[in-house]
């Protein structure tokens, strides 16, 4: 079996170029969504020019599933590496850990609940495809835990509790400037985004 060549600095180059388009892209998309979010303005974003965009990425389009499969692989790979830390073995422990680790992830990339609320307003191909391609598993995933966590019953669904994780794990992290000026609390202070984790994991999972 031949060894992986080493990567060359124009490798490299290729490389961190593509993350700086790609991260400035969900940026972008978060506060903009598809329609109001060009290329040119992506570029700008990260210091590439626009042809520099399209050789990469070909169109908004691709950019665009490019950026959300970013965004969600991140997600998933941060909630997992924080489950794994800690990886607790009776099953409403490990419920409220995975719970936790969705809203620690939230404050670190509140551009995720953006992203989600100006994609998710209009029932067309791009929802279809964000759903198969990258929430589903999350969805899925979060299903399975809670109901050997004893969670989900008649009364407490699963798409409940999900949307439930989903809205009171990331809206204090995706309007900052709102919340510090309502209730005079800073979501970025590290211990307040501790506490909330806990809050939100013990809503969903309550002591016995």
């Amino acid at each position: 079996m031949k060894a992986d060549k080493p990567l060359t600095s124009r490798d490299r180059q290729r490389i961190e170029t593509r993350r700086r388009i790609i991260e400035a892209a969900v940026a972008t998309f978060a506060e903009r969504g598809f329609h109001g979010a060009s290329t040119r303005e992506i570029a700008g974003r990260c210091g590439v020019t626009q042809g520099l965009v399209t050789y990469h990425f070909k169109n908004k389009d691709n950019l665009w599933r490019r950026a959300a499969e970013h965004l969600f692989a991140t997600m998933l790979d941060g909630i997992r590496a924080r489950v794994d830390r800690g990886a607790p073995h009776e099953p409403r422990s490990l419920a409220r850990e995975v719970v936790r680790a969705y809203v620690l992830m939230a404050a670190e990339h509140p551009e995720l609940m953006r992203f989600m609320v100006q994609e998710g307003s209009v029932d067309d191909e791009r929802v279809q495809w964000l759903i198969e391609h990258c929430e589903r598993m999350l969805y899925q995933s979060f299903g399975g835990i809670m109901t050997l966590a004893g969670v989900i019953d008649g009364e407490r669904p699963a798409h409940h509790l999900y949307y439930v994780m989903a809205g009171a794990g990331s809206l204090i992290f995706s309007i900052p400037a709102l919340c510090r000026r309502l209730t005079g609390v800073d979501p970025s202070d590290a211990e307040i985004i501790e506490r909330h984790a806990d809050i939100v994991a013990r809503l969903l999972v309550p002591e016995v």
